[in-house]
């Protein structure tokens, strides 16, 4: 990393610990009753549902006594809003991420936001969340988006906490709330299909008429009695996180459009996102165009006469006006494809337009009484649009949703409050998801899950390193995702205690579990708000954070893994230091509040019973083996290419017809196959050179201290010099590699012995590799022995204390953990003693998962479990 990128780093963690100290200090002040916060888009403007919400409660004398505080991202920028409400002592603004901000957002009693707090948030006992959102979604929205779950991560954390989400209609509960978010099942506050407060805001009479366009001509735009055609662009990003636009080529649509229609009759406005709209606003071209930010949209669509729109949810706000809706989408087959759309454009309610051309002419139309195309079936599908999407627009939402929220009034009938399905839901944390054995064996579990029994969530710490990101990637799409972010609100005056307790355990003389915790309920809170689990599972079980903040969940039961023998691990050595004793005596003094001390496999958990019973007592240790995930492992070995057509005949294979050659592959396999299959190939002749003809044993791990490497090399060296056509392939990397490469320079068979690193796909080195050995002196059970045997490869391995749960005997060959044992069994494969690996994966599988259900303290079935699915896109991880 060089100096710039660090001292980046540094800023942004100075930040970030600024406002962890700005909030913990302000959630030591009381709530302050009759307080109302507001925040739109991250302090981009008094806009949106918020406003609608202020302007009504600040407009009726009921609620006179309320003290409203609207957050802005610039009081500078927004200084004509802040003298609208100059002379109201009722309201206030502060700056976002000020400390007036924090001290606001832990002390009002009604919090407003119509998209999500920070990372900091933690609602308070005694406030209440109203989340608003934004817009019926016509783009698809968190897990309908390929890929989107990590996305979600702040958006969820947000609306757990929120004790209201304000819905337009059933299609924004069902497809955005209920299955986008996957909310269904978890959420435990009210949906209010109340309708949008914000379209309230269309129904202008003519003096707010008047009174818009006197704050419209301050930028420029006057009413010059033309009718009003409004171009309201969405934006082209997919998160909010990598916001982007292009203001120039916004001004190119405009102009080209108005060189083509009757400018003397209409006139155009461009109302773009907030999230963009600064950018935007730099931009000189756009003067007289552009409405101004602080202008809530729906104001500005009661002075519209025709909405020109692409993939904005801003026309299911139009439609309750009855005026018509035009569809402008030059780059429609890209951005469907790409993000995805709710509404096929087919189906969309109005003409609609890739160029300019089509629109100029879809206006005129309009202009002259006319629909687009078939005007029957074009009205049909508007009104049916207007049926399913604003049915509830009367002009009383703002009421409803305030009666709702203030007055406890539950006589609406869009108020839902149950969500459940019937599915007992699982709360997992999967550990730091590098590229390791509980990676894999977390990502296999989750593979071969029941989800139409269970409704699993999972927990790991978000990160941007790119394996991190991709091993991410690998959890089955039914999984809910928890990635969390931020820090805990722990200020100078607990930060002490806090460090203490992840140094050095849990203190003595306090029930972790009874008492009162609030650091660590405070946490909770802010990753999983008022979520409940049936049972909640510490998958990795090294990591004391994670162990303390899972106990303050509440379940049915709480399991810890036992991946190893943890006692030994926590006394290994590694250059002469032991880098899990302190976070492994942490988390074993958590081990009296577990309900089970799940090990992986029986022989493991006699021995962490043994070896760890001053911590736990003997009835809480059980065991469950890990599952493996077949198709994974076969996909990554055996690639499959779609065939698009069928093969001509064969072709001559020339020094000179390398484009003839190249275009009788297209004419059967896509060119991003073709690449990836010579990538493919390119890279396994890097380890496994065309020509040779040795035997090659291969080992996959960790290069450190329990995996003795050495002792492998060693015993390799002794198998090598009887066998010269002998190679040995070690995959992985560690803190040991540079003294492993000494020990095969020392026993003279550096030209034999392939350190390949870690790789992303062991799995087809694996298979072009003859036999698997494995030197460990302890392990838990390691997942490569499974793997191995998936690909059908002898087995040679030492004789650690839980190597009978992967390899039983006739499965295998198990040696003596020596030198000359080892030796000997690598020589009895080469003259033919040692078989190929067979496995029953189905009934192996099915038997895991019995165990792993009765290790959570979920009833046990009786009938076969379904073997696991093939995923979408197999992916390996070294284990």
């Amino acid at each position: 990393m060089n100096k710039k990128a660090i001292m980046e780093n540094l800023v942004v963690k100075a930040k970030k610990a600024v406002a962890t100290e700005l909030s913990a200090r302000a959630r030591r002040q009381p709530i302050r009753r009759g307080t109302v916060l507001y925040e739109s888009f991250s302090g981009n403007g008094m806009l949106c549902n918020p406003e609608a919400v202020f302007q009504s409660l600040l407009d009726n004398p009921e609620y006179a006594h309320l003290q409203h505080i609207w957050v802005l991202s610039s009081l500078q920028d927004y200084e004509g809003t802040i003298k609208r409400y100059a002379g109201n002592r009722n309201v206030r603004f502060v700056r976002y991420g000020s400390t007036e901000y924090y001290d606001a957002l832990a002390t009002s009693e009604y919090l407003f936001n119509n998209a999500t707090f920070p990372w900091q948030f933690s609602k308070r006992r005694g406030q209440t969340y109203i989340n608003t959102w934004h817009g019926t979604p016509l783009k698809k929205m968190g897990y309908h988006i390929e890929g989107g779950g990590p996305d979600t991560r702040n958006i969820i954390r947000n609306f757990v906490q929120a004790d209201y989400l304000v819905s337009a209609n059933s299609f924004m509960t069902e497809q955005m709330y209920l299955d986008g978010y996957k909310l269904r099942n978890l959420y435990r506050g009210k949906i209010l299909e109340t309708g949008y407060p914000r379209i309230d805001r269309q129904n202008l009479s003519e003096t707010q008429k008047v009174g818009l366009y006197e704050v419209l001509s301050q930028h420029g735009i006057h009413d010059d009695g033309r009718e009003v055609i409004l171009y309201a662009p969405t934006w082209k990003g997919d998160s909010f996180y990598e916001p982007s636009n292009d203001a120039a080529i916004l001004h190119r649509t405009i102009v080209d459009l108005e060189k083509k229609i009757d400018t003397t009759r209409y006139r155009i406005l461009l109302k773009i996102h907030q999230v963009v709209y600064k950018a935007a606003s730099k931009n000189r071209d756009l003067a007289g165009y552009l409405v101004p930010n602080d202008i809530p949209t729906n104001t500005i669509l009661g002075i519209t006469d025709i909405l020109v729109t692409d993939y904005s949810s801003i026309f299911y706000d139009f439609l309750a006006t009855g005026r018509p809706v035009l569809f402008h989408i030059p780059d429609l087959n890209r951005y469907s494809a790409n993000r995805g759309l709710y509404v096929q454009p087919e189906q969309l309610p109005g003409p609609l337009s890739t160029d300019s051309d089509e629109l100029a002419s879809s206006i005129s139309r309009l202009g002259a009484g006319e629909a687009s195309g078939d005007e029957g079936h074009v009205d049909e599908k508007y009104e049916k649009a207007r049926r399913d999407y604003t049915s509830l627009e009367d002009g009383s939402s703002t009421e409803r949703l305030i009666n709702a929220v203030f007055k406890n009034d539950r006589s609406m009938p869009g108020i839902r409050s149950d969500h459940g399905d019937g599915r007992e839901r699982i709360l997992l944390y999967l550990g730091g998801m590098a590229s390791n054995g509980i990676t894999t064996s977390a990502l296999n579990l989750l593979d071969n899950i029941d989800y139409s029994r269970f409704d699993v969530s999972v927990l790991y710490s978000y990160s941007r390193n790119a394996a991190k990101m991709a091993n991410a990637d690998r959890i089955n799409r039914n999984v809910r995702l928890f990635p969390r972010q931020g820090y805990p609100n722990v200020g100078l005056k607990d930060r002490q205690k806090y460090r203490a307790m992840l140094k050095g355990g849990l203190p003595d003389g306090v029930d972790f579990t009874s008492s009162a915790q609030p650091i660590w309920d405070d946490e909770w809170y802010r990753c999983f708000g008022d979520s409940e689990f049936d049972y909640i599972v510490d998958f990795s079980g090294y990591g004391p954070f994670w162990t303390y903040l899972l106990l303050r969940g509440n379940a049915k039961q709480h399991s810890i893994w036992l991946h190893n023998d943890l006692k030994k691990d926590a006394e290994r050595q590694v250059n002469g230091a032991k880098p899990l004793k302190a976070n492994l005596e942490a988390v074993f003094s958590t081990y009296k509040y577990f309900d089970k001390l799940v090990s992986v496999s029986e022989e493991l958990s006699r021995l962490n019973e043994e070896h760890l019973s001053e911590f736990a007592s003997a009835g809480k240790f059980t065991s469950a083996v890990n599952t493996v995930n077949e198709f994974k492992i076969k996909a990554l070995t055996s690639p499959k290419y779609t065939r698009v057509a069928d093969l001509p005949g064969r072709a001559a294979c020339t020094a000179d017809a390398l484009p003839e050659m190249l275009a009788f592959l297209r004419s059967a396999y896509s060119a991003e196959d073709i690449a990836a299959e010579a990538t493919r190939q390119a890279w396994l002749e890097e380890f496994f050179p065309a020509g040779t003809a040795a035997q090659t044993f291969v080992s996959v791990g960790r290069l450190s201290p329990e995996k003795n490497h050495a002792r492998l090399i060693e015993a390799f060296s002794t198998v090598h010099l009887a066998n010269p056509a002998t190679r040995l392939l070690i995959i992985g990397n560690g803190p040991l590699k540079r003294q492993l490469e000494s020990t095969a320079a020392e026993f003279g068979v550096s030209d034999a012995v392939v350190f390949a690193g870690e790789q992303d796909n062991p799995y087809a080195l694996m298979d072009a590799s003859d036999c698997f050995v494995l030197s460990s002196d302890y392990e838990g059970q390691p997942m490569v022995l499974l793997e191995a045997k998936v690909l059908g490869l002898p087995i040679v391995t030492t004789a650690f204390g839980s190597v009978a749960s992967a390899v039983p005997p006739g499965t295998g060959l198990v040696v003596e953990r020596s030198t000359k044992a080892l030796a000997r069994g690598m020589q009895d494969f080469l003259e033919g003693k040692v078989p190929a690996s067979e496995f029953d994966i189905t009934s192996y599988n099915n038997r895991a998962m019995q165990s792993f259900y009765e290790a959570i303290g979920a009833s046990a079935r009786t009938e076969p479990l379904a073997q696991a699915q093939e995923p979408e896109a197999a992916v390996g991880v070294l284990s």
